[in-house]
């Protein structure tokens, strides 16, 4: 029988966004109001962090699979294959009514296994972040103001837990968005995984000249800091994506230094104008 309200959230994963989700939710007057009891994993944890954790808001740090998988929400925040795994398990332990969720960047392979297991699943990418990892890194507004997109069919999304789960993250200013767990896949790959792959391609093509960079190059590589014990998993669940999306991209590269090699200063001159409108539209967002 499904839940109308949400009572117990379970997550699976206390780093960056599992640990600032926590935050985000504890603090909601929505939660507040429903008495909402937060309990949590995550394998790294030592005794001091356990301890950490609750002073940010974790009611409960579950080791029995039962306890910890006995919530009306389950959101998993380890890596996206990681989570793949963990869906046998609440299979195994979580009621019947349970709404699976996670945070995972790539949506389509989660999605499927979920489906293969009769698993009632909503994929939720907040798309929002920081270089550094772990809860020490979290932080309650981390989410505020930022693109939430959600991955369900029509049947999921009626759901009365699901429709509460909106109203939550609603309550913390998150934007919401639908769509298919493929759709979601193919276009992070164009604005998330290929911008992370060409920063890390970049230094890495500048390495013998670093030390001679300005605020720039600093800038445009930013992202070159991210670990890859978190893109690895990506990358293997979206690798026909941002294979494309780096050929693609390739081409226009190519494209480029042609126009330079020929001196047609028109065409380029176009790419720099265009460029210009378009980082124009970013920054009005509020996009940074």
């Amino acid at each position: 029988m499904q839940k109308t309200r949400i009572s117990s959230i379970s997550i699976i994963g206390l780093g960056l966004i599992g640990a600032s989700v926590l935050r985000a939710l504890k603090k909601s007057p929505l939660a507040i109001k429903q008495h909402i009891l937060f309990k949590g994993y995550d394998s790294s944890f030592s005794d001091r962090d356990i301890e950490r954790i609750k002073e940010l808001g974790l009611d409960s740090f579950e080791t029995d699979s039962k306890q910890l998988y006995d919530a009306d929400l389950i959101i998993l925040a380890a890596p996206v294959e990681a989570n793949i795994k963990l869906l046998e398990e609440i299979r195994r332990h979580a009621p019947e009514h349970s709404l699976v969720s996670d945070v995972s960047s790539t949506k389509a392979a989660i999605a499927r296994r979920a489906e293969e297991l009769e698993l009632d699943f909503i994929g939720m990418h907040p798309i929002a972040g920081r270089e550094q990892r772990g809860y020490h890194a979290s932080h309650d507004e981390l989410l505020a103001g930022k693109t939430v997109v959600l991955c369900a069919d029509s049947e999921t999304l009626s759901r009365p837990d699901t429709e509460n789960l909106l109203e939550l993250l609603q309550s913390i200013s998150c934007r919401i968005t639908v769509m298919t767990p493929e759709e979601h896949d193919r276009i992070v790959a164009t604005i998330s995984h290929l911008p992370q792959l060409l920063s890390t391609a970049l230094i890495n093509y500048c390495e013998k000249d670093i030390d001679k960079s300005g605020p720039g190059f600093s800038t445009l590589t930013r992202l070159a800091g991210s670990s890859w014990e978190i893109w690895q998993d990506i990358v293997a669940t979206n690798h026909e994506n941002i294979a494309s999306e780096l050929i693609g991209f390739s081409r226009n590269l190519e494209q480029l230094a042609d126009d330079i090699r020929n001196n047609r200063m028109n065409r380029v001159r176009e790419q720099f104008e265009k460029a210009n409108i378009l980082y124009g539209k970013l920054t009005n967002r509020g996009c940074s």
